[in-house]
């Protein structure tokens, strides 16, 4: 079995790692972790006038968030894989995030697309979607919506 685990290192993803963590995966589960780093395509800022932004500075940064994103859900996957037996690989990768993993997912072969759900309102999400929906909707596998459960 390939489950692909999307990652956008908030409490919404830690609790889609916790959840696959307490799956009963089958042996051999090649689970990736994947995090996508998105950097905007013009530069941000509240100055009425343009703010030049080094875009490589900001990429970097998404990409170092990324690593630790990608390392946190790892530790909790292989924490629980002790009795599970199953794969645990990582990526960072550059993009728009909906697109990103349906294509990721794609290129893995995967059975399973695992992604957190981050509670947006209606409308959060009329102006800016939602990641979750756009896979569960688009992917050509089945797709497992985590939610995060409140203390």
């Amino acid at each position: 079995m390939r489950v692909l685990l999307a990652t956008d290192g908030s409490e919404y993803s830690e609790a889609a790692a916790l959840e696959m963590a307490r799956l009963g995966l089958p042996a051999g589960t090649q689970v990736s972790v994947v995090f996508v780093a998105e950097t905007p395509q013009y530069g941000v800022t509240t100055s009425p006038y343009p703010v030049p932004l080094n875009l490589t500075e900001l990429e970097a940064a998404q990409r170092e968030r990324g690593n630790v994103a990608v390392a946190r859900a790892r530790e909790i996957l292989e924490a629980g894989a002790v009795k599970n037996q199953i794969t645990v690989t990582t990526k960072v990768v550059s993009g728009a995030p909906k697109q990103s993993i349906l294509a990721e997912a794609e290129q893995l072969g995967a059975d399973l697309i695992v992604v957190g759900a981050c509670g947006h309102g209606r409308i959060e999400r009329f102006f800016i979607g939602s990641v979750a929906q756009a896979v569960a909707m688009h992917a050509k596998c089945s797709v497992q919506i985590a939610r995060k459960k409140e203390s």
